[in-house]
């Protein structure tokens, strides 16, 4: 038996962002943002709200950080959902996290986080709220690559968020071969 809800964008899973950005005395900001996906091979489509200090960033700047976060890293990742850097404006610091910053952008990139992409903004839509970033490098700790240097999902153990129930769920388990396995149906 199926049910029918009301209209809401169920698109899972729904990756937990952590969005970095600098500020105009460049202090590392970031942002938990859970509305992002791949609009091209090399571009982010992330929906950011205007009144987010990490946008009033990144549009200064022309850049940020995209990292997912990880099982590791849930309560960091939360903080920086829950606590606005418009109030806390050095709020990283109470995450544990340590940063560097970027060789390819004017971001920061955090350390813990393993898989980070590090994009130039492309455009910011303040009436959409999207904003669209190139990935001009990837940034990745090799403790989640397999020995082709491939991102091994279960070495990384990325989070997703549930919309519904506001919980964090890790991805790992691998239950099938994108390409190859629809072919025993040909």
């Amino acid at each position: 038996m199926r049910k029918n809800l009301k209209p809401k964008a169920y698109i899972y899973p729904l990756p937990v962002l952590i969005v970095g950005t600098y500020d105009e005395n460049g202090t590392p900001d970031a942002m938990n943002a859970a509305w992002g996906t791949v609009c091209d091979t090399a571009q982010v489509s992330i929906c950011l709200s205007a009144g987010h200090k990490t946008v009033k960033n990144l549009l200064k700047t022309q850049a940020f950080t995209v990292a997912i976060a990880d099982a590791k890293n849930v309560i960091p990742a939360d903080y920086v959902g829950v606590v606005s850097a418009n109030n806390v404006p050095d709020k990283l610091k109470n995450t544990g996290w340590h940063i560097t910053k970027s060789q390819f952008v004017n971001a920061p990139i955090i350390e813990e986080l393993p898989l980070v992409l590090e994009c130039k903004l492309v455009s910011y839509d303040a009436e959409t709220e999207i904003c669209i970033g190139e990935v001009v490098n990837v940034s990745v700790d090799d403790c989640i690559l397999n020995d082709k240097d491939k991102v091994d999902l279960t070495k990384f153990q990325p989070i997703c968020y549930d919309c519904d129930g506001h919980g964090y769920y890790k991805l790992g388990e691998k239950v099938g071969n994108a390409f190859a396995d629809g072919l025993k149906l040909k």
